[in-house]
């Protein structure tokens, strides 16, 4: 029997990332079933656990790749970027659901399971802290240049973001009009910087 190799290997699991992310999207955690989840991967039940130990493994392991694509956009761009992406994805296909590289629908799923779910807000948080440490790197950076406001401390700057963030997420997730959030999330932006 041939080896597999581990850019097939990874390429596979990445195909089940990529249609599992639709499939959550779409239904949510709950309604992503495992015929669901077939459907979407064009995979079997067992070629998809053969990956993942079970949906919450599969949910969580999308969840941490999302976290890591976000950080990287944090500390390339900021977290207002990240906002910003969520936003146009909204605007695109209403639910995050048509591209399989946005964060919204994953995102609106993992704000949902934290609220609902103590078992996985306390996997979350340990993953969460990745964002949070790009975010505090990112307003450091934009402190030593003299860009970052300097009359609040960076670490509750960093807090506020997040906070705009969640609330971005919840006011997407209830599907409230976006037509004015780009000039709030300006705001937003310009409320951090040193003026």
């Amino acid at each position: 029997m041939p080896r597999v190799s581990t850019d097939q290997l990874a390429a596979r699991r990445q195909h089940i990332l990529d249609g599992a992310r639709r499939c959550f999207a779409a239904y949510g955690y709950e309604g992503a079933t495992v015929r669901r989840l077939e459907q979407s991967t064009g995979l079997s039940r067992g070629a998809i656990f053969h990956y993942f130990r079970d949906k919450d493994a599969l949910f969580l392991a999308l969840a941490e790749q999302d976290a890591r694509r976000m950080a990287d956009v944090v500390a390339e761009q900021g977290l207002v970027q990240v906002m910003r992406d969520l936003l146009d994805t909204a605007r695109k296909d209403g639910d995050g659901s048509g591209d399989e590289s946005s964060w919204l629908g994953t995102r609106l799923e993992v704000s949902r399971r934290l609220r609902t779910d103590p078992e996985f807000r306390g996997r979350w948080q340990q993953h969460s802290a990745e964002l949070t440490a790009a975010t505090r790197e990112r307003l450091d950076r934009l402190a030593a240049t003299g860009a970052l406001r300097d009359d609040v401390p960076a670490a509750v700057l960093a807090q506020y973001l997040e906070l705009v963030l969640e609330g971005l997420v919840s006011h997407l997730a209830m599907g409230l009009p976006a037509d004015a959030l780009d000039g709030v999330l300006d705001v937003v932006e310009q409320s951090v910087r040193r003026r």
